[in-house]
C-alpha cells in the first residue's frame, strides 16, 4: 500500500515541484509539495539501495547501506550551505540525532512493546554502538563548542576540520570492524533473528536506474525547498533553529523512520535499533564531518560549533538512548519515555 501512495506522490509531486518552481507559485504551498515529494523519493532511493546491497553481497551491501542511508539529508544540507543557511543546516543534524534516536527509536520500542510485552535485540551491538555515540556527539561535538569559546572562527574552524577528518577516519573504521574483521562474530548474543536469505525487490540494473533517477529528482527538489525556507518561517513563525531540527530533519529521514517502526512491529528489532542508531551514527560522524569539510567551497564555511541548545539536546538524547538500551531489551514505557523527551525538547527548539 505504502508503495503505491510513494509512487503516486513521486508522479505528481516531481511534476508539480518542477512546475511550481519555474511558475514561482506561493512558496508556502510549494514547500508542503516539496517536502512530500521528497519523502517519496526518499523511499525508493531507500528501497534501490535495499536491493543493490542484496545483489552486492553483505560487505558491499553494508557499505551501500551506511553511503546512501542518509543521502537525502545530504543533499538538502548542500543547497542550504550553498545558500548561506549555516544555522539550518547545523540544526537539522541535530534533528536528526534527536529523531533517530528519542522519535524513531522511541516509536519502535512503542509501537513493538504494544504487540509484544518485552523485545529483546543484540545487547554487544547496542553496547558497541553507545561508545560510539559517546565518542561521535558527546566527544567530538562538545570539544569544538568549549573550545571554540577562546578561539578566533578561522581557529575554531581549523579545529572542526581536524574533528572532521578524525570523525570519518573512526567511522570508517567502525565500518571495517562490523562489516569484515567482526563480521558475524557477535550474531549469537542477544537478537532473536534467524539469519536468512533476502530476495532484492529489483534487478541490479534497475535498482540502479532508480537510485540514480531518485537522487537527481531529489537534488533538484531540495534546491527548490532549500529557498522557501526565508518566506515559510516568515508565514508559519518558524525560527531557522525550528526549521532545521524538526522540519527538515524529519522530511530527510522520514521513509527511514517508517522502515524502522514496521521492523519493530514485527518483532524484527536488530534491524529497527539498527536503522536508529546506525543513522544517528553516519549522521554524527559521516555527514556532519563532510559538510563541514565541502562547506569550505562556499563563501561562507561552517565550522562543527551547535549553540548551548542543540548540544544539550544531543547529549541527553545520548545519555537517555544508552541508558534505556544498553540491556538489550525493551518495552513500550522505554519508548514513551524517548518519545516524551523528544516532544520536550521539540516544544523548546519551537518557542525559542
Amino acid at each position: 500500500m505504502f508503495n503505491k501512495i510513494f509512487l503516486l506522490a513521486i508522479l505528481i509531486g516531481v511534476p508539480l515541484s518542477v512546475a511550481g518552481n519555474m511558475l514561482h507559485w506561493p512558496e508556502a504551498i510549494m514547500f508542503i509539495v516539496y517536502c512530500l515529494t521528497i519523502v517519496a523519493l526518499a523511499a525508493y532511493m531507500g528501497r534501490a539501495t535495499e536491493s543493490l546491497a542484496i545483489h552486492s553481497g553483505p560487505r558491499i551491501g553494508g557499505l551501500l547501506n551506511a553511503t546512501f542511508g542518509n543521502a537525502v539529508e545530504l543533499i538538502i544540507s548542500i543547497f542550504a550551505l550553498k545558500a548561506g543557511y549555516i544555522s539550518i543546516v547545523l540544526a537539522s543534524l541535530t534533528g536528526s540525532v534527536l529523531g533517530n534516536l528519542l522519535l524513531v527509536g522511541g516509536l519502535s520500542f512503542f509501537v513493538g512493546g504494544l504487540r509484544f510485552k518485552r523485545q529483546r535485540f543484540n545487547v554487544h551491538d547496542a553496547r558497541h554502538n553507545s561508545a560510539l555515540l559517546m565518542f561521535g556527539v558527546v566527544v567530538a561535538f562538545v570539544f569544538p563548542e568549549i573550545f571554540a569559546m577562546n578561539l578566533n572562527e578561522a581557529e575554531a574552524l581549523t579545529l572542526s576540520i581536524w574533528v572532521s577528518g578524525i570523525l570519518i577516519v573512526l567511522y570508517l573504521g567502525a565500518l571495517f570492524f562490523k562489516l569484515v574483521t567482526h563480521r558475524g562474530v557477535y550474531s549469537t548474543e542477544g537478537g532473536d533473528e534467524e539469519p536468512h536469505e533476502e530476495e532484492a525487490e529489483w534487478s541490479g540494473k534497475k535498482a540502479l536506474i532508480i537510485l540514480a533517477l531518485a537522487t537527481a529528482a531529489v537534488a533538484y527538489v531540495s534546491e527548490a525547498l532549500v529557498h522557501t525556507f526565508e518566506t515559510v518561517g516568515e508565514q508559519f513563525g518558524w525560527s531557522e533553529v525550528f526549521i532545521g531540527v524538526i522540519i527538515v530533519a524529519i522530511v530527510g529521514n522520514a521513509a527511514e523512520h517508517a522502515s524502522a517502526i514496521i521492523m519493530a512491529y514485527k518483532d524484527k528489532m536488530d534491524i529497527a535499533v539498527e536503522i536508529a542508531v546506525g543513522s544517528t551514527l553516519q549522521i554524527a560522524m559521516f555527514v556532519a564531518p563532510v559538510l563541514v569539510l565541502l562547506s569550505l567551497i562556499f563563501p561562507t564555511p561552517m565550522a562543527l560549533v551547535f549553540t548551548i541548545p542543540e548540544l544539550v539536546s544531543m547529549v541527553l538524547a545520548v545519555l537517555l538512548t544508552n541508558t534505556i538500551a544498553n540491556d538489550g531489551d525493551t518495552n513500550w514505557f522505554e519508548g514513551a519515555t524517548l518519545l516524551a523527551a523528544y516532544f520536550i525538547m521539540g516544544v523548546g527548539f519551537y518557542l525559542l
